[in-house]
């Protein structure tokens, strides 16, 4: 495969097991994480977001919708990712936000509940510039029709006029690093309670990309599944196995993805 030829990380093609599961804990979830000094090959970022809901978004509020899972889910998968890859990623997450250019800093950038994202007319032009530039940006834990439409509002301010589309089979990211056909439904740990893979009317998972002039996916959409609780709840012997690999496998073939295209 051309990409594969490509490719900057040579990797074993292993099954994310329940040995993935003995992770070690990191202590003090909840701490901040200060600006980094770490070298690494690959910086995990997430973006922090003013939003819709009312108050700003910005600084370390723990009611704040751009943290959620947050920093744990980061960290379990940082721990994932240099587990089962030779890619040499920093041991904790940056988070982001788009009043300034360090968003250019990072290749791939991570954001959940974008049903409730805002944006300013020159946080929109900075996320547009980053993704036309190259970034990659993964959206995750937004689930039904209504939050559907609510992040579709701010992606237009991004994007007025480019299409979204369903991701096949054949899509190159779901091959980069596993082989991703059987994909499924993952749910957030509330599934542990109820039973139920969906939230809202979200029946049904939602693989979704925009691509830019090239074909190059700058948005992965991950709607209707929530794969960040999947990382965070991954320890817990209550949390189905299952679906948790399934989450770590999406989660490394887009970084994957985001470092080669």
């Amino acid at each position: 495969m051309k990409l594969l030829r490509k490719t900057i990380v040579a990797t074993s093609v292993l099954a994310v097991g329940t040995g993935l599961f003995a992770m070690q804990r990191v202590a003090d979830w909840d701490r901040e994480t200060p600006q980094s000094t770490e070298k690494a090959e690959f910086s995990w970022s997430r973006l922090s977001y003013a939003s819709s809901m009312g108050g700003s978004g910005y600084g370390f509020y723990h009611w704040a919708t751009w943290r959620r899972d947050y920093p744990k889910a980061d960290r379990q998968f940082l721990i994932a990712l240099n587990r089962l890859t030779r890619i040499q990623g920093r041991t904790t997450e940056q988070v982001v936000n788009l009043d300034s250019d360090d968003i250019f800093n990072y290749p791939m950038v991570y954001a959940v509940q974008v049903q409730t994202w805002s944006f300013t007319d020159e946080e929109a032009k900075r996320m547009r510039e980053y993704l036309l530039k190259g970034g990659f940006l993964m959206v995750d834990d937004f689930h039904g029709s209504a939050d559907w439409e609510n992040f579709m509002n701010g992606m237009r301010q991004v994007f007025p006029d480019r299409p979204v589309e369903d991701l096949e089979n054949k899509d190159e990211i779901f091959h980069v690093l596993y082989d991703m056909d059987d994909r499924f439904q993952v749910p957030g740990e509330q599934y542990i309670r109820t039973g139920r893979t969906y939230e809202k009317d979200g029946y049904v998972p939602k693989w979704r990309a925009i691509r830019d002039d090239k074909g190059r996916i700058m948005v992965a959409i991950c709607h209707n599944m929530h794969l960040g609780d999947a990382w965070e709840w991954a320890d817990d012997p209550n949390y189905p196995e299952t679906f948790a690999s399934m989450a770590f496998r999406v989660g490394l073939n887009y970084v994957v993805y985001s470092m080669t295209h």
